[in-house]
């Protein structure tokens, strides 16, 4: 093919990626919301498409209308009504606001993935004729990149005109400025937003629908494919709607043009993939160069993601009693699995793994408050690491024993987090999220995806001395990670350097302000996580007996990061009891099921802020004073304490 063949057959796809940006851009300037759930909305309208299509056997034309027309634009008011509006109503902060987002995504991948399965369909219809017209000599442009072109001038123009021109473009804008001061001056500032909403989601449907022909359809692989288009809102700032559509047919028309090269050797390795990829490693370089989004509201603030302050005084029994008991209670569940049948305990495996991966999420989260999107690429690493040094397969080192090797992997990863960490340190709210997203995407095809790297790894079971470990041995050897990753947690959380990174968490400025190091505290926070994070992400490995870079996919991050928030990014307990709650959904229930629950639980954190670990708290206390009150008034009434 030609250069302008190239070009031409990229455009198609800019123009989809152009509709994906418009969609975010008018959901975030009517709402201040960046939808991350874009690619999980996509991907359900999608299914639901190609459902009454194939298996209904309507005609595309009515599907098309049930899809574009009714579920799309639904999915947009109810989010706005039932999930958006309440967090608006109460000025949540932008954080909290990318939680509930994050939510919607993880649920809408569980519906389809408890739905439809996690297996890949290639006969998503296409709603526009498989043809060409001519150009100019034998230059030829297909039918679809031209109808997807004029739908993406018809929507510029449209929303261009109603925002300049139309009293509801005022609206917008004075929603967009301040949206209590546009209530009081009468603006329906909730209609406003519905409006946005339902436009957004009506544009992500149309993204997956014109998506799923030309890949197979499948839950993860399409809702990453959207996630990526993320590059052009950041090359507009999240503001301009030319730079998003021209960025979009820019980037598709280099990855097109991209593929006339033929190189060898380690750079052709890096080429075949940046053909496939360059939307993932475009968003990432320019969250490089882009100084600053423009981010509506509060976004740096941490919102939910912390529901306690400064750790209880040592002096405090009550607390020191319920401390003790809580830690106690944890033991005995973390030490059952060892009276489990063979099969049982091999299933939880997974648990002290995952806990660990949480538990580096709770460090960067919950005790600095920075928003961490990338942790399963760290994980990724770890295991990678770990396995090359026990194969010998590591610059030429010699092969060290899988148990020993678990914890180099995990301390190699060290530079890696301060590295990642110092361009994110600078950035806060939607950039940070964004840039750690990024980098755990970017780990995934350029690192675990590729053959070089990836293929020929062997998991031998891990020895001690010599001798093999059986199953009992191999999850006490896992409790013991565990517990050095909870000390860590716990020296991070005491004394001086924990009342400085809750400083950092709540107030950076104010941090700042009276001589706290705020850099340098959180490049500390990035560099641990990603030891930890390492850790868990080999165990996770040689508890599964193999390395597959589907476990470290960067949806995951999404998940696990939710799943965090949800059971207490500040809180230890909270880590391992999310780690535990998926490995058992997963096991007793079908595919798709921890998604579907986690994703449940996301959405009632507007109810709960600080999550489960919060909510529980709070009862215990609730309950605590009821029978303290109780006992006090049956003391001075002389009546007997009831049993």
């Amino acid at each position: 093919m030609t250069s302008i063949d190239l070009a031409l057959a990229g455009l198609s796809i800019g123009a989809i990626a152009a509709l994906s940006g418009i969609g975010l851009l008018v959901t975030y300037r009517t709402n201040g919301v960046l939808n991350l759930a874009q690619g999980g909305i996509a991907t359900l309208v999608a299914y639901v498409f190609r459902e009454m299509v194939v298996e209904w056997g309507l005609p595309k034309w009515l599907a098309l209308v049930i899809a574009l027309g009714v579920l799309s634009p639904g999915i947009g008011l109810l989010l706005e009504r039932l999930v958006f509006r309440p967090l608006a109503r109460r000025r949540a902060s932008a954080a909290e606001s990318l939680v509930a987002s994050l939510g919607v995504l993880v649920l809408t991948l569980g519906m389809t993935a408890g739905i439809w399965g996690l297996g890949a369909r290639s006969d998503a219809p296409n709603i526009f004729p498989n043809r060409s017209v001519a150009l100019f000599g034998d230059t030829r442009i297909g039918v679809d990149a031209l109808a997807e072109l004029a739908m993406v001038v018809v929507f510029c123009v449209v929303i261009g005109l109603v925002a300049a021109r139309t009293r509801f473009g005022r609206q917008v804008r004075a929603v967009v400025d301040d949206r209590q001061l546009a209530e009081l001056s009468g603006v329906p500032a909730d209609r406003v937003a519905a409006v946005g909403w339902a436009i957004g989601t009506t544009l992500a449907g149309l993204t997956g629908i014109l998506l799923a022909p030309r890949f197979q359809l499948t839950p993860y692989g399409l809702t990453l494919l959207v996630l990526e288009t993320f590059a052009v809102v950041v090359a507009a700032r999240l503001a301009s709607m030319p730079v998003a559509v021209l960025t979009a047919l820019g980037i598709a028309v280099l990855q097109s043009e991209l593929k006339q090269f033929d190189v060898g050797g380690d750079l052709g390795d890096f080429l075949v993939s940046l053909q496939s990829n360059l939307f993932i490693f475009a968003l990432l370089v320019l969250l490089l160069v882009v100084p600053k989004l423009r981010e509506l509201g509060d976004a740096g603030a941490t919102g939910s993601f912390s529901s306690r302050g400064a750790p209880a005084p040592p002096g405090d029994r009550a607390e020191q009693r319920r401390d003790f008991l809580g830690k106690l209670g944890g033991a005995a569940l973390l030490l059952a699995p060892l009276t489990f049948a063979p099969a049982d305990l091999r299933s939880a495996f997974m648990v002290p793994a995952l806990a660990l991966i949480f538990l580096s999420l709770v460090i960067v989260t919950g005790y600095s408050g920075q928003i961490s999107l990338g942790v399963a690429g760290y994980a990724g690493l770890g295991s990678l690491l770990s396995l090359k040094l026990a194969n010998g397969d590591l610059f030429g080192l010699p092969a060290i024993p899988g148990m020993w090797a678990l914890f180099v992997g995990a301390l190699l990863l060290a530079p890696v987090g301060l590295i990642t960490g110092y361009p994110a340190i600078r950035r806060r709210g939607l950039t940070l999220a964004l840039m750690t997203f990024a980098v755990g995407a970017v780990v995934t095809r350029f690192v675990f995806e590729q053959p070089k790297f990836a293929t020929g790894l062997y998991v031998d079971p891990l020895t001690f001395f010599g001798m093999e470990l059986n199953d009992e041995a191999f999850y006490i050897f896992e409790l013991i990670c565990l517990g050095i990753g909870l000390l860590i947690v716990r020296n991070l959380h005491h004394g001086r350097l924990g009342r400085a990174l809750l400083a950092v968490r709540d107030h950076t400025e104010g941090a700042a302000a009276v001589g706290v190091d705020v850099r340098n505290l959180k490049l500390l926070a990035f560099t641990i996580s990603a030891v930890v994070a390492g850790l868990g992400g080999g165990l996770l490995t040689y508890s599964a007996s193999s390395f597959s870079a589907d476990d470290f996919a960067p949806l995951q991050s999404l998940l696990w990061f939710t799943a965090v928030v949800v059971f207490g990014a500040d809180s230890a307990a909270g880590a391992i009891v999310a780690a535990a709650f998926i490995v058992a959904i997963d096991v007793l229930a079908p595919a798709g099921s921890s998604i579907l629950a986690v994703g449940i639980l996301a959405l009632a954190l507007g109810w709960m802020p600080g999550g489960l670990a919060s909510a529980v708290r709070s009862g215990l206390q609730f309950i605590a004073r009821f029978l303290a009150e109780d006992l006090a008034a049956r003391a001075r009434a002389g009546q007997p304490a009831a049993a």
